[in-house]
């Protein structure tokens, strides 16, 4: 074979291997895309039922470090081992809930250097890269789960987690509405970068980072829930959640904080006036719509009772590992049963860590559904 002949020969091999590599990463991209959805207009928000991820963020711990933890606490190890693939993915795929952590940082430079890369050199180890961008370093709320410890995640940022979000949304202008829950985390571990207290002024600023993304536009907010009602819980038990139709393409925030947290939080704004989060408020409170009860075993009759009513709640469909280990799907039963809007889980995909064929979704790997318990009730709202 001439030169010229085995040119041609390696270049049309090379444009197979393309189009075969191009075929098959189309059909993966795919696989990872949600069925086109479509629901009546009269449908409300709180007539559907969606499942989300569970610390959504984290992207897992790596392995010198898990197994470090392994030898000093098995359960506390086996509860970490977890992990998520993108944001962005994730809604790829039909979830339509996230869970975010923020931890204060207005300074910046407060949790660079965790200890736990620390450990894995002193053990004669390499870290995997951690923060080459030098995140840490800049003022904002930051994105892990536990300091030092498994503080890995998609976007250290706080900002770069909503402008990822925003941009993704953008791009899908039509979507469900995407529900946030936010824990604001101030409570210290002995050994561990301390956090600071979630004051007034830290609560505010997480509603001045997403508003500094989102126009108003792109977000359900209590003020817009609660219009000429005098309550915001008069209007979702009266008038009911806004029709789907109206809110598409919109985010909803949630701060999943209870205690001298929530009453910070509320503080000034009556029903939440001029707020950007929902709260998880109990029930008889001007600003209880959004409630999360995590055991839907336990409380199935009260999330029932509650979802009826006219609050929108999040429950678990598992926690800790534990269900996925067992391929254990009472709890998952439960909450599809139990009408709680949104069911959050860690295993939209099976497990990476261990064996277990253990994976979440409704019928036909749909992520989104009318809410069967809802629907059964002529002219809701």
């Amino acid at each position: 074979m001439s030169l010229k002949q085995n040119t041609i020969r390696l270049k049309q091999i090379s444009l197979l291997f393309i189009i075969f590599f191009s075929i098959a990463t189309c059909s993966f991209c795919q696989s990872m895309q949600q069925p086109a959805l479509t629901f009546p207009p009269s449908l409300r928000l709180n007539q559907l039922q969606i499942i989300g991820s569970h610390n959504s963020y984290k992207t897992g711990i790596e392995k010198p470090l898990w197994e470090m933890i392994f030898k000093r606490d098995l359960a506390a190890a086996k509860s970490l081992q977890y992990g998520h693939i993108s944001l962005t993915k994730q809604l790829d795929m039909g979830l339509r809930n996230l869970e975010l952590d923020v931890v204060y940082d207005p300074q910046g430079g407060r949790y660079e250097d965790p200890l736990g890369l620390k450990l894995i050199e002193k053990a004669g180890g390499k870290p995997e890269p951690y923060d080459t961008a030098n995140d840490l370093a800049k003022p904002g709320h930051k994105v892990f789960h536990i300091p030092d410890i498994d503080f890995r995640s998609d976007h250290l940022l706080f900002r770069d987690c909503l402008l990822a979000l925003k941009h993704w949304s953008d791009a899908n202008g039509d979507h469900i509405p995407v529900v946030i829950t936010m824990n604001a985390k101030d409570d210290n571990e002995k050994g561990l970068h301390e956090l600071l207290p979630f004051t007034k002024t830290a609560l505010d600023s997480i509603d001045l980072e997403i508003r500094s993304v989102f126009e108003p536009d792109d977000l359900i907010t209590p003020d817009l829930v609660r219009g000429n009602y005098p309550t915001l819980e008069s209007a979702v038990l009266k008038k009911g959640w806004p029709l789907l139709s109206q809110v598409r393409g919109r985010f909803l925030f949630v701060l999943d904080e209870k205690g001298e947290k929530l009453e910070r939080y509320k503080e000034g704004h009556p029903s939440l006036k001029g707020r950007v989060m929902f709260v998880n408020e109990s029930e008889g409170q001007p600003e209880a719509a959004f409630m999360i009860i995590n055991d839907p075993v336990k409380d199935f009759d009260e999330i029932q009772r509650l979802v009826r009513a006219g609050y929108m709640i999040r429950t678990r469909a598992d926690a800790d590992t534990k269900e996925a280990r067992n391929n254990d799907y009472t709890r998952f039963e439960a909450a599809k049963k139990s009408g709680a809007q949104i069911i959050t889980t860690d295993y939209y995909l099976p497990s990476k860590y261990f064996s277990s064929p253990y994976k979440i979704s409704f019928d036909s790997g749909i992520y989104v559904r009318k809410n069967p318990l809802l629907l059964k009730i002529k002219n809701l709202h």
